[in-house]
């Protein structure tokens, strides 16, 4: 059974920083893309920041120099160093990730999604 999970949410004054992190466990062979998305209050859900398993990654137009994305391909990790942070930015925050994994049955790619974790950015 492959979960992501994240911590790392919580409440912050604007320009503050917060770091999230999202951890995959389970019979995992391989992620590929891992993504952070966010969804405010009566809005859809965006894509914040994205890395593919070779580094590269991509910004929402909104976070980018504000916000950085990094991975562990050892850990199985994904972290999100929110820094500047605005009042705009108040959001439950989730982990994504394309994942290969086997649960001796056979081999699946699917996504994968966390729980959420909730930031709020005070103005």
């Amino acid at each position: 059974q492959v979960q992501l999970v994240e911590s790392g949410g919580g409440l912050v004054q604007a320009g503050g920083s917060l770091r999230l992190s999202c951890a995959a466990s389970g019979s995992i062979l391989r992620i590929d893309t891992m993504d952070w998305y966010r969804q405010a209050p009566g809005k859809q859900r965006d894509v914040v920041a994205r890395i593919t398993r070779s580094g590269v990654t991509t910004y929402a137009d909104s976070v980018k120099g504000r916000f950085t994305i990094s991975r562990d391909n050892v850990k199985n990790t994904v972290t999100l160093q929110m820094n500047g942070l605005k009042p705009e930015d108040t959001a439950v925050y989730y982990c994504f990730a394309l994942i290969t994994s086997s649960d001796g049955r056979g081999i699946w790619r699917e996504d994968y999604w966390g729980r959420g974790t909730q930031v709020t950015v005070s103005s």
